[in-house]
């Protein structure tokens, strides 16, 4: 692949940016800065510096991240475009990225300019992690391809079944849906709707209404997804001896997914306390979007490894 250097540094960067605007919306949602910038898009209350209030600080640098995000977007593209047409396979990982920066940028300046609901902006964060997780697939991508020569590497490993490739396929998916579930709960304003751990205000099944509904739908949904990932990090270390990026990924989700569980207590326990919660819930949302970007590796991985050998 030609200009693998400047692959290299551009597809890492663009995941860096990436990165930083998924979590910079996230910052936006817990410290309620969304209209930190009034009902206004580009402008920044009329203006192109915005004033020094720190809602309009936040609002403006994430939109300038955004936006910076964006062009990476377009120069990784149009590069994978030109110069890597030998992998396919990461000039898809280039237009997702772009498709989805865009997507999430539109939906951003539409919830600023337009009232939204809360589902279609829970939409917004689960369209920036697609974002993050396509760019990570560059960076990786490169990074084996200057490293290992590209995908030849995977001809030594053995095949995978197909169970096992449906199985972390519908890992991902069903992880998507709860990550959205997470981000109905932050956009209806329900963290507050089930207090306590583990019952939810002192029952195993509270009364469904409102804010408990949302919230309890989303623990039902998250505790269903430790078994899931649970299941899924045993089959990947158990059957697969001879494949150590398999097993070390199987052991890196269900770490990831424990650590969510602690961190999802930790945010029940300092509900009350803003100053030490907003934090807590910014890094459960850092440690989902980890585990999804594992969990969209491995599903880049199987898919290779359930087809014959020399065919990639």
């Amino acid at each position: 692949m030609k200009h693998l250097t400047l692959f290299k540094w551009l597809t890492v960067l663009t995941c860096l940016v990436m990165f930083l605007a998924t979590f910079g919306g996230g910052i936006v949602t817990k410290t309620e800065s969304g209209l930190g910038c009034g009902t206004e898009w580009p402008l920044c209350n009329g203006k192109l510096v915005p004033a020094h209030t720190v809602a309009s600080l936040i609002e403006y640098s994430h939109r300038a991240v955004s936006a910076l995000a964006g062009l990476l977007s377009i120069a990784s593209f149009v590069a994978f475009l030109r110069f890597g047409k030998s992998r396919r396979d990461l000039q898809l990982f280039s237009f997702l990225t772009l498709v989805f920066v865009i997507v999430q940028g539109i939906m951003g300046a539409f919830a600023v300019v337009f009232s939204q609901s809360s589902a279609v902006m829970a939409l917004h964060f689960g369209f920036a992690l697609i974002a993050f997780a396509s760019s990570l697939m560059m960076a990786l991508g490169i990074r084996q391809e200057a490293k290992d020569g590209g995908l030849e590497r995977l001809n030594k490993y053995p095949r995978v079944s197909k169970k096992f490739r449906n199985l972390v396929w519908f890992s991902t998916i069903y992880t998507y849906l709860v990550v959205y579930t997470g981000a109905f709960v932050s956009h209806t304003d329900s963290a507050g709707g089930c207090s306590g751990f583990p019952l939810c205000n002192g029952q195993i099944i509270p009364e469904l209404s409102g804010g408990v509904a949302v919230a309890f739908a989303h623990r039902a949904a998250a505790a269903s997804l430790v078994i899931v990932i649970a299941i899924l990090g045993h089959f990947a270390y158990r059957n697969h001896p001879d494949n150590k990026e398999m097993r070390t990924l199987g052991v890196v989700s269900v770490v990831l997914i424990l650590m969510q569980v602690v961190i999802g207590i930790f945010m029940m326990v300092t509900m009350n306390r803003p100053e030490v919660y907003m934090f807590v819930a910014l890094a459960h949302m850092l440690d989902i979007a980890i585990l999804f970007g594992v969990l969209t590796y491995m599903s880049f991985l199987v898919y290779k490894l359930h087809r014959p050998a020399n065919r990639f």
